[in-house]
């Protein structure tokens, strides 16, 4: 029988944009439950930063700088993983990011090749090179942040909600390709989330309470609401399920 204990103790974590918000949160949550946890990002001096967050909680957290979009960071960053912990169990694939567009018709290329090279590009580098480590281990764990854009048109964010579509094909396609080797990818689909990426739209409290009507708990998530799905997924208590999307948004999409 499983257990119930979302213990990490022994195991290696990979936690891409985890030098603050939901990443940050995500990797502090696996570092306090025993496991041995590295974040990257593009920027040594947020990364710098959150290690100093870490260890005044008393966490012992790695860093290594990359642009995950990049395949020749994204190699050297996994030799780095490799070389300090040799294997590698749970990769979270947390890095987006979006830039509001008027229209998908009127968006030049460079744009759509940058917001589709953050959000599914780099995932689809980050999971390819994990997939090496993690079958020399004999399992996985492979966890995408998607969002309810993926399965919900708006207004200025045309280009996320097609990446994020992407990376949520991206998930069931490699769920498939890899249940043999037994690693499970999934995903977690939050709503609006309370961070730095998202304040363009919270920070305005006439468009947050607009925002708020639209979801029935009456709220937006904060990062902790987020945190819980993704520890789920990582852990044991989750072995049987791969290929899916766990949505988290507070009742939004069942309007």
């Amino acid at each position: 029988m499983v257990g119930t204990n979302l213990d990490f103790s022994g195991k290696i974590a990979l936690v891409t944009g985890g030098s603050r918000g939901l990443g940050r949160d995500i990797a502090a949550a696996m570092a306090e439950k025993g496991a041995r946890v590295m974040i990257c990002g593009r920027k040594q001096e947020n990364l710098d930063q959150a290690l100093e967050d870490f260890r005044q909680m008393g966490l012992e957290v790695s860093a290594h700088a990359a642009n995950v979009g990049k395949s020749d960071q994204v190699s050297a960053l996994f030799k780095s993983v490799e070389a300090k912990f040799g294997s590698l169990d749970i990769l979270v694939n947390n890095v987006g990011m979006n830039i509001l567009t008027a229209s998908v018709a009127e968006a030049d290329e460079a744009l759509w090749d940058k917001i589709l090279e953050t959000n599914l590009k780099g995932s689809f580098l980050t999971s390819k090179e994990a997939v090496g480590l993690m079958k020399k281990s004999g399992a996985g764990k492979i966890i995408n942040i998607s969002s309810i854009a993926a399965r919900k048109a708006a207004m200025g964010m045309g280009i996320y909600c097609v990446a994020k579509a992407g990376l949520e094909m991206l998930t069931k396609v490699m769920a498939v390709e890899l249940a043999k080797s037994h690693i499970n990818v999934n995903a977690v689909a939050p709503a609006m989330i309370k961070t730095q990426f998202s304040q363009p739209f919270w920070g305005d409290e006439s468009l947050l309470k607009e925002i708020a009507k639209t979801v029935p708990v009456g709220r937006i998530a904060e990062t902790g609401d987020i945190v819980g799905a993704v520890l789920f997924l990582a852990s044991g208590l989750s072995d049987f399920i791969t290929g899916e999307v766990i949505t988290v948004d507070g009742g939004s999409m069942a309007m």
